[in-house]
Formats: structure tokens, C-alpha cells, sequence
């Protein structure tokens, strides 16, 4: 069916169930940013490709409400769907909840699948909803009758990480969320996200593209713990591993079942990760208390072990990315090349390097104007051409059994003009200014972020992404609880791995992003007290043609001659003769 063909379906089911609107989110009954193809109802029935955004469909119209990094992309994608682009962030935009307040008579019902609505979205709406005593239907998903190809769910086998990769082992971390939710009186703990799971068990899957987890729930009781998992996912040695280490496996899908059978106790549950349906699984006679997951802030501060995987794993993926920039300018006029074959082409370079498991997220390969589309993904039959003028944005990382990388380098590929000179310049000065920053212990994301922004701001300009993710250890190439951005009050503690990317983009013309990883690291204790600062882990050169020294500082200068250096150094060994004489020249002080 077309979109308009399925808003037609879902609109007769609307009828027959007396709802007058229905609402389809991006996600999954685990609150997951990568999805498993069955839980891409949002994209099935609208088209828009995108990783962010939300779908509310009425009797007579439809809306796609999603951020500014796919703007130009969901104008694109939505173009003769009968779905109108609602840009979040921009003062004339409605928000969902106001939307429907305006479209819904007095008592509408709207409908939606709670087992991919969160708690707290659906609280949400309730709040901002009963002035027009609007009922909220969550019971049943509409899509399941007219999505009649619908994808099943993925059984794919697991693995268990050992303790020289995970650097602690499952029943050590088991006792620290014990420990936590001692402090909260709590005799069960329900973890609903994949990477919490998979964190916590040292398990890692294949069910979900580009991030390594399986679907699964665990509840951790006191005494107890117990995984819910297709055991189709498990080999018989895997099995008594975790037995021996008092974990209980069950049916995925008995998970709701055992909800209900709880004793009464108290009851923990994120109300950020955990749907409505698991909520109204519980059993009544439990206590709920609503808080962050636990495993969500202990991963986020990496161990030695991790951050030893984590710097083996940027040398090796630095290699792939030099051997690439190498291919590349040696074969750039030897074409035709396309944003998919040059991301196909880094895909071989980074296979070849060892523990290589798989890309962290769909490669970013945009040539000229498409890389002014922060999220733009390029597909085989409309991709560019690149030829050797012009600019390239590529932002792409690699899943490694030690580390997760994400890496954005902007080249130019012939003679750049003044005008990409010098905003690529502002971009990088922001990035180094980041880099370079100090800052006292407790200091968050927002106060941090101003450090990437002045010297774009002092041109009167600005990007609208954040600066900074955080990011797993291989696990999700995006991570909370940090973020480096105007609204995040999380500090920033020793050991989290955050990435640092500003950026400039100009519709129709160019767009710029440069993007390492760096891990907080305390720099000095002294009588005014503890400063923090940041530790670059992504190895690769940064393109000097690109630069106007005449705009950068002292400072900024000798941290990108020493970046420089520690990339030669570091790379050097993992390299032919020809790409290290390349390297060198690429690395050489200006």
C-alpha cells in the first residue's frame, strides 16, 4: 500500500474502534532508539525514514512531528503523503498535545499501543490533555490489522563478554543495583532498556541494527534475578552460565504474567523506559516508585578495562578511516563514486581490522548540499555523485567487541572557497576549544557546551544539535545519562566517553561537522578545588586545506599540531609505507 492507502486502513480502523485520533511513536516496548523491523510502525506508515519523530493521525488529517535535524529530510520523504511536516522547536509549531487540542472535539478518544508509550509520555498527555476531558486508549494497536506483512521478532543467538572485556563481572554488577535499591527500600527492579540489559548481563545480541542487544527484560529481586529471553537466543554453555550465576530464564514472553504475579512489595521502574503496559501489568498490590534506571548512570562511567578497549579500539578504527582518506584521494578522479559506494568502500577498511563487529549507526555520506542534512542518509538510487570538487561530510562509526566508535570528518575533495574556509575554521575552533576545556568538578553539559559555541556565536551563527553523546562501550552509539547541549543538568563525571561534535550547515550548499570522542578526566585538586577536563580518543587527521590559520589562536594551533602528532604516532604501525607517507604529510604542523 501507499501512505495514503494506509492512512485510509488506519483511519476505517479509527471508526470501527469509536477513537478519533491515533498516535505512533518511534519506538519499541523497550524505549529504544534503533528499532527491530517490527516496531517500525512510524516509518511503515508514513514513509519518513528518520530515527526521531512521531505520527498523530485524525479523521481528516495526519501529522509528523520531528526535530531539526530532519527537516529537509521528512519534507522530502512526507512530499504528496497526505502527512504534514510539523517542525518541533519553532515557535509556530503546535505540539502534539496542543495539536490535538485544537483538531478533538470535547471527550475524543485517542488510542495508542502502550507498549511502545512510556509512562511518562503518556502521563503527559493525560495532564495536558484532561481540560478537554479527552480518554487516552492504550489496549489495543490499530497498526496489527492493517499491516498485514508486519516483520516478526528477531532470534538471533547472543554472546557473553568476559570480564577482560567487560572489566567486572555480571554478578558484581547485579550486587550494585542491589545496593541502590536497598537505598529505595525496593525488593524489585525492572529493567526494560536493552543496553541496561545487556550492560548488566555482559550480554550482547543482534536483534536490533547497529546496536548490539537482544530483546529481553530482567527483573532483579533481592535474592533474585531473572531474564525473560527467546531461548532460541541461547546456547546450552550460555544457559548454564548464567544459571551458575543465579540468574532464572524465562519466556520473553511470560514476562507479563510474572509482573502480575508479584507479591506485594515495592516495586522499581524507570518511567522513562518502562511502557504503559508493563505499568498496568503490575500487580495492583505493589507500591511503584518511579526512577531513573539504575544501570543507565553506573555504565555511563566506563572502568580501566572499558577505557583500555575504548582507546584499542579508536587506533584500530583510525587506521581504517586514514587507509580510507587514502584510497579516497588517490581514487577520487577515478570514477563515478557515490555517497553509498564511499561508505561501502570505508565498510571494507574497517572489517579488516580486528574485533570489528559491525558499523554503530547508518554511515552519514553527504556530498555538497546533502551534507547540510544533519541526519541524512543516502540510498543507492538517489545517491550523489562525488566527484573531486566540492566538500564531503562523512559521519560514520564502527562497533568493535572492546569499543564503540563515532567519527565526522569534513574534507574538501578540490579547491575550497573563502566562504567554506572560514566557516569551517569557526567549527573547528569550537571543537578545539571544547577539547582543550577545563572546567570544576559538577559542571554539566549545558554550562560545558558554551565552550564548542563562542567562537560560532561571535560570527552570528549556530548549529542546532547538540555538541555532545554519550556513548556505550560496545553497546549504543548514543548514551545518556550526559549530554553536552544547552538543556542537560547532568555533570560530567570521570570516565564517561562523550562525543564532541559542532558543526555549521548551509541548505543547498555544504555542511560541516567535526567529531571526536574524549572522556572526562580529572586534570588537577588544588585549594580552589577538583578541575575536570577532556581526554581526545578519536584518532584521524583533520583537514588542514580547510583551515585559515589567520583565524585560529596560539592555543588552538599547538593542540591541533600535538592531535596531530599523537595521530601519527598512534596510526603509523597499523599502515602500509604509501599511507604513512601520506599520514605524515596530512599530520605535518602548521
Amino acid at each position: 500500500m501507499t501512505v495514503p492507502e494506509k492512512l485510509v486502513s488506519l483511519r476505517e480502523q479509527l471508526s470501527n474502534s469509536n477513537l478519533d485520533a491515533w498516535i505512533v511513536p518511534s519506538a519499541d516496548p523497550h524505549q529504544s532508539e534503533y528499532v527491530a523491523d517490527r516496531w517500525k510502525g512510524r516509518t511503515w506508515i508514513s514513509g519518513f525514514t528518520g530515527s526521531a519523530g512521531t505520527v498523530v493521525i485524525t479523521k481528516d488529517k495526519a501529522g509528523l512531528w520531528t526535530d531539526s535535524r530532519y527537516f529537509v529530510q521528512a519534507a522530502s520523504e512526507l512530499k504528496d503523503s497526505g502527512i504534514t511536516l510539523m517542525k518541533e522547536g519553532l515557535p509556530e509549531t503546535l505540539s502534539i498535545e496542543d495539536w490535538l487540542k485544537q483538531e478533538l472535539p470535547e471527550g475524543a478518544a485517542i488510542g495508542f499501543d502502550g507498549a511502545v508509550m512510556s509512562i511518562t509520555q503518556v502521563k503527559a498527555l493525560e495532564e495536558k490533555l484532561q481540560s478537554k476531558h479527552i480518554e487516552l486508549e492504550s489496549k489495543t494497536d490499530l497498526l496489527n490489522a492493517i499491516w498485514q506483512d508486519r516483520p516478526q521478532m528477531p532470534v538471533n543467538p547472543i554472546i557473553l563478554l568476559g570480564d577482560e572485556i567487560a572489566g567486572e563481572s555480571r554478578t558484581s554488577k547485579i550486587k550494585r543495583i542491589r545496593d541502590k535499591m536497598a537505598t529505595s527500600n525496593a525488593k524489585h527492579c525492572i529493567l526494560t532498556g536493552l543496553d541496561d540489559i545487556a550492560w548488566t548481563l555482559n550480554i550482547r545480541g543482534k536483534d536490533v541494527e547497529y546496536n548490539p542487544v537482544a530483546y529481553s527484560w530482567v527483573v532483579i529481586s533481592e535474592s533474585s534475578t531473572h531474564l525473560f529471553i527467546d531461548s532460541n537466543k541461547l546456547s546450552d554453555e550460555i544457559k548454564n552460565k548464567l544459571i551458575q550465576d543465579n540468574i532464572s530464564i524465562h519466556d520473553y514472553a511470560d514476562f507479563f504474567l510474572f509482573l502480575a504475579g508479584l507479591e506485594e512489595a515495592r516495586v522499581l521502574i524507570d518511567p522513562d523506559k518502562t511502557s504503559q503496559k508493563i505499568r498496568d501489568a503490575i500487580n495492583s498490590a505493589c507500591t511503584i516508585i518511579e526512577k531513573p534506571s539504575i544501570p543507565f548512570d553506573l555504565k555511563a562511567i566506563k572502568n580501566e578495562t572499558e577505557l583500555k578497549g575504548i582507546r584499542d579500539a579508536h587506533i584500530r578504527d583510525g587506521a581504517a578511516m586514514v587507509k580510507w582518506l587514502f584510497w579516497l584521494e588517490q581514487n577520487i578522479a577515478n570514477g563515478p563514486h557515490t555517497e553509498v559506494t564511499l561508505a561501502e568502500k570505508l565498510e571494507e577498511f574497517r572489517k579488516a581490522g580486528e574485533h570489528y563487529q559491525g558499523p554503530s549507526f547508518s554511515t552519514i555520506a553527504g556530498y555538497n548540499g546533502n551534507g547540510a542534512i544533519v541526519h541524512y542518509e543516502a540510498e543507492a538510487e538517489t545517491a550523489a555523485t562525488v566527484k573531486p570538487e566540492g566538500m564531503l561530510l562523512l559521519d560514520s562509526g564502527g562497533q568493535y567487541l572492546d569499543g564503540t566508535t563515532d567519527i565526522t570528518r569534513t574534507i574538501s575533495l578540490g579547491t575550497p572557497t573563502e566562504k567554506q574556509k572560514h566557516c569551517y575554521t569557526l567549527v573547528l575552533k569550537g571543537h578545539i576549544d571544547l577539547a582543550k576545556a577545563v572546567f570544576p568538578k559538577g559542571y554539566n553539559g549545558s554550562q560545558v557546551d558554551t565552550f564548542s559555541r563562542a567562537a560560532i556565536w561571535a560570527d552570528f551563527m549556530n548549529y542546532g544539535h547538540g555538541t555532545g553523546h554519550g556513548v556505550g562501550h560496545f553497546l549504543n552509539v548514543h548514551e545518556g545519562p550526559q549530554r553536552i547541549r544547552p538543556e542537560n543538568s547532568v555533570p560530567l563525571e570521570i570516565g564517561m566517553l562523550t562525543s564532541n561534535e559542532p558543526g555549521l550547515y548551509f541548505e543547498g550548499e555544504f555542511g560541516i561537522r567535526i567529531e571526536n570522542l574524549v572522556i572526562t578526566k580529572m586534570l588537577k585538586r588544588n585549594e580552589f578545588g577538583t578541575f575536570y577536563g577532556f581526554e581526545t580518543v578519536t584518532l584521524c587527521p583533520i583537514d588542514k586545506s580547510l583551515i585559515d590559520k589567520e583565524m585560529m589562536t596560539k592555543d588552538e594551533i599547538e593542540w591541533l599540531n600535538n592531535y596531530h602528532l599523537q595521530v601519527y604516532k598512534a596510526l603509523s604501525p597499523l599502515l602500509t609505507e604509501s599511507e604513512t607517507m601520506w599520514l605524515k604529510d596530512k599530520t605535518l604542523a602548521i
